[in-house]
């Protein structure tokens, strides 16, 4: 039973810790300071995405206008139709083939119209999105040095509860130690607690009899549902 005791003193001395670092995380300065880390980096991951597609896009346009330059190339053959038709060649034959190279060209010219429209657009997309970044950027010291000094403002009383800590850690058993600190790091609080009519005291489950057995002893089990740390009442 010293050993629940000494936990469960841990575990007192640590709300102090665990409400220090909620009051942080719920500041308005903490908030401002995730809001505009999340923002640059998904607005820098799509300023790549855009520099990538335009690059794509200015590919894409390039091989079409290859092509198109071939194609004009090669109804310059058709110039001497007339010249064809004298030597006795199917004039019908000479005008599909003709038309086919025109219908190609004027499908190219389209498909050039598309790509040079999505390419404005994407790069109008890209400056707009940089613009909006720069003016983050600018904003973003300000607001970085505010998180700081709320950081900074918790320091003393943060570090007086670690080393409150430090000292009542000795008397836990480092085995039950590591688990609580294993479900710490979950965020995970309380951490430990005592049965209720064998019921969890966090999230009402009971737990099965197989398990509650192992609490003779001053022994503790996990929670199936809220994985905290339970021992008998």
């Amino acid at each position: 039973m010293a050993q629940l005791q000494a936990i469960l003193n841990y575990q007192e001395a640590d709300r102090k810790l665990f409400k220090l670092e909620r009051d942080l995380a719920a500041s308005n300065e903490r908030k401002e300071y995730v809001k505009v880390k999340k923002y640059l980096e998904s607005a820098m991951e799509k300023l790549d995405a855009l520099e990538l597609k335009a690059t794509s896009l200015k590919a894409e346009a390039a091989d079409v206008c290859k092509k198109y330059e071939a194609l004009e190339e090669t109804l310059k053959d058709f110039e001497n139709l007339d010249e064809l038709v004298t030597g006795g060649a199917d004039i019908a034959f000479y005008k599909k083939k003709a038309q086919l190279k025109i219908d190609q060209l004027k499908k190219f010219k389209a498909d050039l119209n598309t790509l040079s429209t999505a390419i404005k657009e994407t790069d109008e997309e890209y400056q707009k999105l940089k613009k909006q970044v720069i003016s983050v950027e600018k904003q973003r010291p300000a607001i970085v040095e505010k998180y700081q000094a709320a950081k900074a403002a918790i320091e003393p009383e943060r570090q007086a509860i670690e080393a409150e800590l430090k000292k009542l850690e000795k008397d836990v058993p480092a085995q039950l130690l590591e688990k609580y600190k294993t479900k710490r790091k979950e965020k995970l609080f309380p951490v430990i607690g005592a049965l209720m009519d064998n019921r969890c005291p966090f999230c009402s489950m009971e737990p099965p009899l197989v398990e509650r057995n192992k609490l003779s002893g001053g022994g503790t089990i996990e929670c199936f549902t809220c994985h905290r740390l339970l021992f008998g009442e």
